[in-house]
């Protein structure tokens, strides 16, 4: 049986054929980039990097797609390596074992057709994001705080800044759900980017009330 035989008719046959030519960059390896880059190997874009200079430890376990008893302690790219050669071997994932500075942002972001924001600070993601609209490639952003979340698409040109800018305000913690809620969305629009479909969440940035179950749309003006 085709692994992607149930991805049709959603995505067809040439998508799918695009997708595994397609190199996504994954910043960040926890409670998002863990579930970002779960979805992404299974829906079968070719080449996941993925970034993230930390290792698991216990607070990482309520939430963390890639965190088990197993790999407290260990790498998070590697674990994220390891996890997807045995989902779908047919992909390659590159595990980067270092955090984003501003040294070295632009190397990691080259080559890339899409990157995803998975990370956890402001000062880091606005030298993702600089990095990328450098680059010409597409930024696919989400965060998360308690019980919300936010998803938005930034292409070369864009620049959201704004959002990042500031104190980092006290965590509202972290849920499992929020994480795998919001990552989803981001795989979903990061696939979206790479095939080319149309209403990708440019200009626009949805926030996620998982609480009230009510999610808007916040129209963003450059």
């Amino acid at each position: 049986m085709n692994r992607y035989e149930r991805n049709a008719p959603a995505i067809s046959q040439a998508e799918q054929e695009t997708l595994a030519s397609k190199r996504a960059l994954v910043a960040g390896c926890g409670g998002l980039g863990g579930y970002i880059i779960e979805f992404l190997g299974r829906t079968g874009v070719g080449h996941i990097t993925a970034v993230d200079g930390d290792v698991f430890d216990a607070s990482n376990l309520n939430r963390q797609l890639l965190s088990s008893s197993e790999t407290l302690g260990k790498k998070k790219p590697e674990c994220a390596r390891d996890r997807m050669s045995k989902v779908n071997p047919d992909i390659s994932v590159e595990p980067v074992c270092r955090f984003i500075t501003e040294e070295n942002v632009a190397e990691l972001a080259a080559g890339h057709d899409v990157v995803l924001d998975a990370l956890d600070n402001g000062k880091t993601r606005l030298l993702l994001a600089a990095a990328a609209r450098s680059a010409g490639i597409p930024l696919v952003s989400g965060a998360i705080g308690g019980w919300h979340g936010r998803v938005l698409v930034l292409y070369p040109g864009d620049n959201a800044d704004f959002l990042w800018e500031g104190p980092q305000p006290p965590s509202p913690g972290n849920l499992c759900a929020t994480a795998a809620c919001v990552a989803s969305i981001q795989a979903s629009e990061a696939v979206k980017v790479l095939l080319g479909r149309p209403n990708v969440l440019r200009g626009r940035m949805l926030e996620i009330n998982m609480l009230s179950a009510v999610w808007e749309e916040v129209e963003l003006k450059w």
